[in-house]
């Protein structure tokens, strides 16, 4: 926790907000313009700069469909090095700046966030395995720690999402997400991720609050917050990420709008205000 409060030195829920990078090139959907990326990603920079959010996850979202890690090829993270570049450099450095790319890339994703001066990385399948829409993901905490050692990259924190979206977790459904999150703070996870069942979809309050009692890790809440329900999450979590909400008509694959990221903000300051003093 102390390496989360040293990075994030607010007293109150920090919220991040999420850069969703359009198709990179090779993948089905992709424009023909590496430009049009770059200056995309930076425009929702830009935005999440002027409403003063807390921190930024840049992720490539629109790689429908996803593929396994296992098959990810050098131009992701060549781009993705690229776009997080532009996007480090355009903001002050008081916004932390992280990455995901999908699916479950997590080496590369620390790879990105070492050459491009991020902070924080979001992990998959960080412990126990299950299976996703790309396929059967195990787990990969040792081989990731053992990477980011042998990089010299142990200032970048790995955030873990834990019985995640987009996902069967029957395999492991003896299993609680109380015990996952454990299971990833023995494993020495940096902060812990709790989802819904879909993008969009909002996490259990009652699992969030029972993963928060269970760890002594930073617990974030990854899907389905909004202005309307971040109330239900206030002092039950340490940090929100936010996506579709932010969103114009709050569809994922739309362009981030000001609007919406500065009422979050605004509404986030006012509990900030109410509960002055308060730990999360």
């Amino acid at each position: 926790m102390q390496r989360f409060k040293k990075l994030f030195p607010l007293k109150r829920c920090v919220t991040f907000g999420m850069i969703h990078v359009g198709p990179l090139p090779g993948t089905p959907k992709y424009q023909g313009s590496v430009e049009n990326l770059i200056e995309t990603s930076c425009l929702e920079a830009e935005i999440f700069k002027k409403c003063s959010i807390d921190a930024v996850i840049i992720e490539n979202m629109h790689d429908v469909p996803y593929i396994h890690h296992s098959k990810i090829t050098p131009e992701v993270t060549a781009m993705m090095t690229r776009i997080c570049s532009a996007v480090r450099q355009l903001l002050p450095r008081s916004i932390k700046c992280g990455v995901q790319i999908l699916a479950s890339a997590n080496k590369e994703a620390l790879a990105v966030a070492q050459a491009a001066n991020l902070d924080f990385i979001r992990a998959e399948g960080f412990v126990f395995g299950h299976v996703a829409d790309e396929g059967y993901t195990d787990s990969c905490a040792g081989d990731l720690l053992r990477y980011r050692r042998n990089i010299q990259a142990d200032n970048i924190m790995i955030f873990t999402d834990i019985k995640k979206k987009h996902s069967s977790h029957a395999i492991t459904s003896d299993i609680t997400i109380e015990e996952t999150a454990k299971a990833a703070e023995f494993f020495l996870s940096d902060g812990v991720i709790v989802t819904g069942m879909t993008t969009g979809h909002a996490a259990n309050v009652e699992e969030v609050s029972g993963v928060k009692k269970s760890v002594t890790i930073p617990v974030l809440v990854g899907s389905g917050v909004t202005s309307d329900n971040v109330g239900s999450f206030i002092g039950k979590t340490d940090g929100v990420i936010v996506g579709t909400h932010f969103k114009k008509d709050e569809r994922w694959e739309n362009m981030v709008s000001e609007d919406k990221v500065k009422k979050f903000m605004d509404k986030m300051m006012s509990y900030a205000n109410k509960t002055a003093g308060e730990t999360f």
